[in-house]
């Protein structure tokens, strides 16, 4: 099981959010590669990168950054935020990134989504990013009507490298990891499964490699790693165990 480090991008800084509440800013950096240089000389396999201010804005904002990391770093690179056009998947794509990240277009327009990942297989991964039992959209401002397992369900049927489900209420809080709503999505979904959020120590981990086995393929970590409740080396000594 993968653990992947996070690097959320806002005003071209390191940050991350509570419970993604853009007025609940921690700023941790501000060079962005350099935090990413170390998460690889730790021995990190993968990195996870949102541009936070692109979610929002509904447009890469930060892209720049981003394709100069991926471009420096020799470990896969997965990229999401603002990421809602054609255009964008193909220049990200094109640039170095190994996978791009689609959430809000994907609830918008599924017909849009089947057929970009029909033409770039194994290249998208959707994030499916729940507040209670629906699905949020637009950097989580707005929360949809859909039911998170419907649409994990429509998911089953494309071309898709993972999907990243992100439990809101505990996404940068390290409260610890809610096992209910994974427990669920790994009952239905036959994609490979990133969770995101309440990662913060190594019972979290050990707790949720039990779930390896029924399709979590890895956890995406944020906070935990710049507060130092979870330490890098460790953790990824735990999972590959």
């Amino acid at each position: 099981m993968w653990l992947i480090p996070a690097i959320d991008l806002k005003n071209n800084q390191v940050v991350r959010l509570f419970q993604g509440d853009f007025s609940k800013t921690t700023i941790y950096g501000t060079d962005p590669l350099e935090y990413a240089l170390f998460f690889e000389k730790e021995g990190a396999k993968r990195l996870h990168l949102v541009d936070l201010d692109g979610a929002k804005e509904g447009f890469p904002v930060h892209k720049e950054i981003i394709i100069r990391i991926a471009q420096t770093l020799t470990i896969p690179v997965q990229v999401g935020g603002g990421i809602r056009d054609e255009e964008t998947i193909k220049l990200y794509l094109s640039s170095g990134i190994s996978q791009v990240i689609i959430g809000t277009k994907a609830i918008e327009d599924l017909n849009w989504l089947k057929r970009l990942s029909k033409l770039y297989p194994e290249k998208m991964i959707v994030s499916v990013d729940v507040r209670g039992e629906k699905v949020a959209t637009m950097g989580w401002l707005r929360t949809s009507e859909l039911f998170y397992l419907d649409l994990i369900k429509i998911l089953n049927d494309y071309p898709l490298f993972a999907i990243i489900l992100t439990l809101i209420e505990r996404d940068g809080t390290q409260r610890g990891v809610e096992t209910e709503r994974l427990e669920r999505t790994l009952q239905v979904s036959q994609k490979p499964i990133l969770l995101a959020g309440g990662v913060s120590t190594v019972e979290d981990l050990l707790k949720l490699k039990t779930y390896e086995k029924k399709g979590l393929k890895g956890v995406i970590v944020g906070k935990a790693l710049y507060e130092g409740t979870l330490n890098l080396k460790e953790a990824f000594k735990i999972l590959s165990s």
